[in-house]
C-alpha cells in the first residue's frame, strides 16, 4: 500500500496531497452542501427565501449567460454579477434553485418576483466572484460540467 497521506512527498504548495479537504462533496462521502450552507458561508442576505435545505451539488460563475446555458443541469447554483431578468429565467431553464448575486449587487422587484414565482432562492454577497467562487470550492463545491465535455 502507500501507506499513510501524511508519508507521501510534499504537494507543489508544500501541503501534502491526501483526500480533498471536502466538508460537503460525495468523494469524500460527506453530505452536500446545502442552500443555507452558502449563506453561512459567504455571508449572504437573503433577498428571497426558497427552499434553504435542497441540495447544491454544483456551482457556476459567469456574466454571460450564454455560457452558463453550455452547462450541464445537474442542481447547480449560479454566482453572477449581472442583474437582469435573463439571469433568472436562464437559472430557472437550467433547473437551478439559488442564484448569488455577488458584489453587493441588489436583483430588481420584478426579478425578486419572477424568483418567487419559480421558488427560487435568491442571495446577495458582497465578495466579489472570484472570492466567492474560491470560497464555495475550497468549502467542497464542484465546478459544473460543460455538457459533452
Amino acid at each position: 500500500g502507500m501507506g499513510s497521506w501524511a508519508a507521501r512527498p510534499k504537494g507543489m504548495w508544500g501541503h501534502t496531497p491526501g483526500p480533498p479537504l471536502n466538508l460537503y462533496g460525495n468523494r469524500t462521502g460527506g453530505k452536500l452542501m446545502k442552500v443555507k450552507d452558502i449563506v453561512d458561508i459567504l455571508k449572504c442576505q437573503v433577498l428571497n427565501e426558497g427552499d434553504m435545505e435542497e441540495e447544491v451539488k454544483t456551482a457556476c460563475g459567469s456574466d454571460m449567460m450564454s455560457d452558463v446555458l453550455a452547462y450541464v443541469k445537474d442542481q447547480a447554483v449560479l454566482l453572477t454579477g449581472l442583474v437582469n431578468l435573463q439571469v433568472v429565467r436562464t437559472a430557472e431553464m437550467m433547473d437551478m434553485n439559488c442564484i448569488v448575486f455577488v458584489r453587493s449587487k441588489m436583483p430588481t422587484a420584478e426579478m425578486i418576483e419572477l424568483a418567487k414565482d419559480c421558488g427560487m432562492v435568491i442571495l446577495a454577497t458582497d465578495k466579489r466572484m472570484y472570492e466567492a467562487c474560491g470560497i464555495l470550492y475550497s468549502n467542497g463545491l464542484v465546478g459544473n460540467r460543460v455538457k459533452n465535455a
